[in-house]
């Protein structure tokens, strides 16, 4: 079995009231929340819920590619560190930024550099911190870390078991493909994944190009022991769609 995470900005407030998200999710059987706010921890809690991933800085856009951030930002990380070992939260994620005219191997260079700086402190920790994946394309343009070849370039400088790449499906669907391939090779290197259909950021339904149940039994085969947290945005009835996400994931290794 996979377990499974709901992303909290994806229903609420749009969609649901913080209470009925979370009953929904505990009732459904998920295991966890991704991206609540620390308000609700002790809500998620209550219910029984792990919290699997939180912000490690911000903002996504003005991240580890400068070295003027380099102070700002692993004061940041630090901060959260402590607040993810209080709360036995596994993962913070981490953001390139944008390029703003910067190249790649460049911007390689110092996130893997600015990254190296709080690796230890995430390894004595025992949290992981996830670099993520987002396209350029459609939702987050001129942003760098956008292509598997480039997330992996970094954390392979960084080579710590405690920093590792989010590897987010409906990102790299737009801007690579070959989801399956991918992570049967790179799979040791992906810390935390994220799910979403393609186009749209909706459901994992039939409406969409993704193939989610061959890419749940291609992680699962993986030996993988995170979690797969699914962050679309509800086309309908929020409630249902959350069941549906599970019962998919789920059914598909059965």
């Amino acid at each position: 079995m996979l377990k499974q995470s709901a992303a909290w900005w994806c229903f609420v407030p749009a969609k649901m009231t913080a209470d009925a998200f979370v009953r929904v999710v505990a009732e459904a059987g998920y295991d966890a929340i991704d991206l609540i706010p620390s308000d609700y921890w002790p809500l998620a809690k209550a219910h029984g819920l792990t919290i699997s991933a939180i912000g490690g800085h911000g903002p996504l856009e003005d991240g580890l590619n400068k070295r003027d951030n380099a102070t700002r930002i692993a004061q940041e990380i630090e901060a959260n560190i402590k607040r993810a070992v209080e709360w036995n939260i596994p993962n913070l994620i981490v953001f390139s930024g944008n390029r703003n005219g910067l190249d790649d191997d460049t911007g390689a260079e110092i996130t893997a550099e600015n990254l190296r700086t709080v690796s230890r402190m995430a390894e004595d920790a025992g949290v992981t911190l996830v670099l993520e994946l987002l396209n350029s394309k459609v939702d987050h343009p001129d942003y760098q870390c956008d292509h598997t070849a480039w997330g992996l370039k970094v954390v392979q400088m960084v080579d710590s078991p405690r920093v590792k790449l989010l590897y987010d499906i409906y990102h790299m669907q737009i801007m690579d493909g070959d989801i399956i391939r991918t992570i049967q090779q790179h799979h040791s290197w992906f810390g935390h994944y994220h799910t979403a259909g393609n186009p749209g950021r909706n459901d994992l339904d039939d409406a969409q190009e993704i193939a989610y149940p061959p890419i749940f039994r291609a992680i699962a085969a993986t030996g993988y022991e995170g979690y797969v947290a699914h962050e679309f945005i509800p086309k309908d009835d929020p409630a249902a769609a959350l069941k549906a996400a599970f019962d998919l994931t789920a059914g598909s290794l059965q």
